[in-house]
């Protein structure tokens, strides 16, 4: 017996020594990473490069602009849709800057660098196109109503390729804004490497903010087609300051700290706390810019007002920790939950401005002052962390949202080019109301793999319907994609980076939980050892609801048998919540999920429990090999 509790206690220390790596390592974000930017080739418009990696796409929009007399081939679709709008363009391109800015050295490491930066020069490429003259500036691409009547692959388009543009005569100060802080922030991520290209960018940026600076307006008053799809809500005051601080960021030139300081009242960006950031309301964004320059000591004399701006800036952090006045709403499974039609994107917005903020208050050795006290740089990071790994499985369905990530992800994707077989494989066209008839109605998995795209997401309660009709959760879009690769790049490098340590939830959930619990893990777990299948569990999650504390536990069963595992059946006690990802049988046993009919050598599956009590007690009841 004494040489078991020796066992034991040796085992509960390799845990307590090896924990923190081991959650940290519980996704593969390098492959996530280099998923999530795969997706924007997938997302190309006009002429493939030679270097296209996913095969399956081919040119399209080649006569995009003509009828306008301007070139505007090129750039990027937003969803699953054949239309290029302007405003959430330029958005993913200045958070895909944003990301190589702050973790550029990570995506170099893991060999993305390049990638990530010709995903940027995708979208520059096409802006520079579509900016002709200083106060002109094409914010559309085609008509979101007459491409929504049709269901076409964008290499057979027959929809409307009209172009909608902003003037004097028609302002638009959010697009053109947004589009400078775009050029402004790709001008510093060429700046080394293309320094020509970099001034370019630049010259741009400035025209851009001061065609919108002096000739205000809200840009769907001028390109009316774009109301219903891209409506410019929160108005551009956002954009106008979000522009200054990006071309601060660029030049270190005083005048746009000025306007910064000079304007924050007028603009909003030291008033509005707001709580989501996105391609429309950028004042978190902005906030978050202006508090790095007050910490990083470049605002000089206006410290004050510049205060007002990191005051509200983590305001924002803190509802979204659930720390502070007004909080986010959340899932029962801890998602950040903001509207049901694509929610992901501001979950992971809001998650890079986290991972940031964490990181510079590290730098700065300083904390977040919540009103319910003082937030770690460690617990800002560990959220975040803990959203994409939502994002990437660890959630009630153990349901992977990053198409072609893990065992379980979205099949029928909203994606005009993804459901549709490709032109390479057969040519034959397909007609605007013919995709509808056979494509989009079709009950079956896309033929092409959408790599990468995150899509839309579930709903308030932990919810999704994987069908290609329900677009409010299964579309996906470049600005979900964007701020992830940032996260991705800087939880693929763990604990290494700005030597911040990622605890998940683990130990929040390990000090609410009696010992004698983690030994019953343990004595199973080495028990384990000696069969064809081990089964680790975590807890990845805990909240409050009406006063009694939940935890989100995740199980994965690995076979190590060397052959295929069949008619697999478990037995499982004190599991109390709901569970996802197995098939409850009429004796009571447990079998895979409807979706894995076997388990092959080496491979995981994994099912997610919620519950107020500990871990359940999990064993192999009966297999078959193969």
């Amino acid at each position: 017996m004494a040489k078991i509790i020796t066992i034991i206690e040796s085992a509960l220390f390799l845990l307590i020594a090896i924990a923190p790596f081991a959650i940290a390592a519980g996704h593969d974000y390098g492959q996530a990473l280099s998923n999530s930017i795969l997706f924007f080739e997938a997302q190309r418009s006009g002429y493939l490069p030679s270097n296209q990696r996913v095969n399956w796409r081919g040119n399209s929009g080649l006569l995009d602009g003509k009828a306008s007399g301007v070139d505007l081939v090129g750039g990027y679709y937003d969803a699953g849709d054949n239309v290029k709008f302007g405003l959430p363009m330029a958005f993913t391109v200045t958070m895909l800057s944003w990301s190589i800015l702050e973790y550029g050295s990570q995506m170099a490491s893991s060999g993305e660098l390049g990638h990530a930066m010709n995903a940027v020069k995708w979208g520059t490429d096409y802006l520079i196109k579509a900016h002709p003259q200083p106060n002109v500036l094409y914010g559309e691409v085609g008509d979101g109503n007459t491409d929504h009547y049709c269901w076409q692959r964008p290499e057979d388009m027959t929809t409307s390729r009209s172009a909608y543009r902003i003037d004097v005569n028609n302002p638009g100060s959010d697009l053109a804004g947004e589009t400078a802080a775009a050029m402004a922030a790709a001008s510093v991520v060429f700046g080394r490497s293309n320094p020509a290209y970099s001034r370019e960018l630049l010259t741009h940026a400035h025209q851009l903010f001061d065609f919108a600076d002096k000739y205000r307006g809200k840009y769907d008053s001028s390109i009316s087609v774009a109301q219903k799809y891209y409506r410019s809500v929160s108005g551009y005051a956002d954009e106008l300051l979000w522009a200054a601080a990006w071309l601060y960021k660029a030049t270190n030139d005083q005048y746009y700290l000025n306007y910064l300081g000079e304007n924050g009242d007028a603009l909003g960006g030291t008033g509005w706390a707001m709580t989501e950031f996105g391609w429309d309301v950028k004042y978190a964004g902005v906030q978050t810019l202006v508090a790095m320059f007050l910490m990083g000591g470049k605002v000089g004399g206006r410290s004050l007002v510049f205060e007002k701006y990191q005051e509200k800036a983590e305001m924002f952090m803190c509802s979204c920790m659930g720390k502070g006045n007004q909080n986010v709403q959340k899932t029962p499974g801890g998602l950040i939950f903001r509207q049901r039609w694509n929610n992901l994107q501001f979950v992971t917005s809001a998650s890079f401005i986290l991972t940031v903020y964490s990181d510079h208050l590290t730098s700065a050795r300083k904390e977040l002052q919540c009103s319910s006290g003082s937030v770690a740089p460690s617990e800002l990071l560990a959220f975040a962390k803990s959203q994409v790994d939502y994002i990437l499985g660890d959630n009630p369905r153990a349901t992977s949202y990053m198409v072609g990530y893990g065992n379980h992800f979205p099949q029928q994707v909203h994606h005009r080019g993804s459901s549709i077989v490709s032109i390479k494989v057969n040519p034959s066209f397909v007609s605007c109301r013919g995709g509808y008839a056979t494509w989009f109605s079709r009950k079956a998995s896309d033929p092409n793999l959408l790599t990468g795209a995150i899509v839309g997401g579930p709903d308030a309660y932990d919810n999704f319907a994987d069908q290609r009709d329900n677009y409010e959760q299964t579309e996906p879009a470049t600005y979900n994609n964007a701020p992830l690769v940032g996260i991705l790049a800087r939880l693929n490098v763990g604990h290494a980076a700005n030597n911040q340590f990622l605890p998940g939830n683990f130990w929040h959930v390990f000090i609410h939980l009696k010992c004698h619990l983690y030994l019953s893990v343990f004595i199973k777990t080495l028990f384990y050892f000696s069969t064809p299948i081990t089964i680790n569990q975590k807890a990845t999650a805990s909240w409050v609801s009406n006063g009694k504390t939940y935890y989100r536990y995740s199980a994965i069963l690995t076979n190590k048998s060397g052959k295929t595992i069949k008619n697999f059946n478990l037995t499982i006690s004190k599991l109390y919540g709901s569970f996802w990802g197995l098939t409850k049988t009429a004796t009571g046993s447990y079998e895979f999920p409807k979706w894995v009919s076997s388990l092959p050598a080496d491979k995981s599956i994994e099912f997610v429990y919620i519950q107020s009590a500990p871990f359940a007690d999990i064993s192999v009841s009966s297999y078959t090999l193969a």
